[in-house]
């Protein structure tokens, strides 16, 4: 009868599904764990190692090189990697780091993965790093991004930020959703008699936070299978919220139909990286350029189903200029205050760093059509 897979082994098959397999993190942990059979306390600490060391991958590899002669195969560097990860950044005790990721390393390999290991646990510390990308492990254009944008000394707190595991953050519902997207749902400011559109809802989490105050909300999204999730969720909390397959670049309701439409567009997602572990390590900087755009034409779309006198807010999770402030949105729209000392002015909206509350990062802009 074969042995139970450790939590080591289990996250090291969901580390290969993430790279070289191209899996979501998220998805590759919940499937390696549905194959295990696990405590409570292991499966947390797979879910610590998988993501843990897909965020700090840059780090890891350069740790690992040090001590590197020859390449090896992409199971190998990932057993290197998650020991690296264990020693310079969880601080595991140096025998468990060791021996038990030697064991789950492929036979042929395991003197040279317990070799370099032992040379990383004999480290200092406080180790030196030849940039500031190599130590918090994001890609440089990343760093160089947001340190243009943000400034030198809020882009690195930002990314040190993100580079702490996120605190899960439930609704009185039960609904579990991170506070800034909490907050930009209430700043729809939906009224029990207005009809409010969610034009990008999926998976569902701002339009049932909506839907407690508002009269009717509507969610709609472009595929079908988002949509689909936008249900459970909706029948699980007990609402109604009537969701539709839609194109938001050409949205299938008449002109001035509603009183509040929020566009929560779809974005580089460079303020929720602490959440995304491998989405740092996915976005190019031709993906901002080209979101940017796609973000121009929905909100010039939505603007047509705002009645006058009507609202429309746009929000992002990520921090780029490009995805906010450069946008130069509904330039003839009245811009509305956001009323919380967590935001900070950004242009004609606001922003929201991760390191201001220990939230996701996040951009807002709300405009009154005339």
């Amino acid at each position: 009868m074969s042995k139970p897979p450790t939590a080591r082994r289990v996250a090291l098959d969901a580390l290969d599904a993430i790279d070289p397999g191209g899996a979501y993190a998220n998805v590759a942990s919940r499937t390696a764990l549905a194959a295990g059979r696990l405590s409570d306390r292991d499966r947390h600490f797979v879910t610590e190692l998988v993501h843990g060391t897909t965020r700090m991958r840059r780090a890891c590899d350069h740790v690992v090189d040090r001590f590197l002669e020859r390449s090896v195969s992409d199971r190998v560097r990932n057993v290197l990697r998650m020991g690296a990860y264990q020693l310079v950044f969880l601080r595991t005790a140096d025998h468990a780091a060791v021996s038990e990721t030697v064991d789950v390393a492929p036979k042929p390999a395991r003197g040279l993965v317990n070799a370099v290991l032992r040379k990383i646990a004999s480290l200092p510390d406080d180790l030196e790093w030849p940039d500031l990308a190599t130590e918090l492990s994001y890609p440089t254009w990343i760093v160089e991004r947001l340190t243009v944008d943000l400034g030198a000394d809020r882009a690195e707190a930002a990314m040190r930020t993100m580079n702490q595991a996120p605190s899960a953050t439930e609704r009185d519902d039960g609904y579990t959703q991170d506070l800034a997207s909490q907050w930009v749902a209430q700043l729809v400011e939906a009224g029990p008699a207005e009809r409010v559109l969610d034009l990008c809802a999926a998976p569902g989490g701002k339009a049932t936070a909506m839907a407690v105050g508002a009269g009717t909300v509507i969610a709609a999204d472009r595929r079908e299978h988002r949509v689909a999730t936008i249900v459970e969720n909706v029948d699980r909390l007990g609402l109604t919220v009537p969701a539709v397959v839609a194109d938001g670049a050409a949205p299938p309701f008449p002109d001035g139909a509603f009183d509040r439409v929020l566009v929560d567009a779809p974005c580089s997602g460079l303020g929720v990286l602490r959440r995304r572990p491998d989405a740092r390590w996915r976005v190019t900087p031709a993906d901002v350029d080209e979101l940017a755009a796609v973000q121009r034409r929905l909100v010039d779309a939505a603007a047509r189903v705002v009645r006058p006198g009507g609202v429309l807010i746009y929000s992002v999770c990520t921090l780029t200029d490009a995805e906010t402030v450069d946008l130069d949105l509904l330039p003839s729209w009245e811009v509305l205050p956001v009323p919380d000392d967590a935001w900070g002015a950004h242009g004609r909206g606001a922003r929201l760093l991760p390191q201001a509350a220990g939230t996701d990062g996040m951009f807002i802009q709300r405009m009154r059509r005339p």
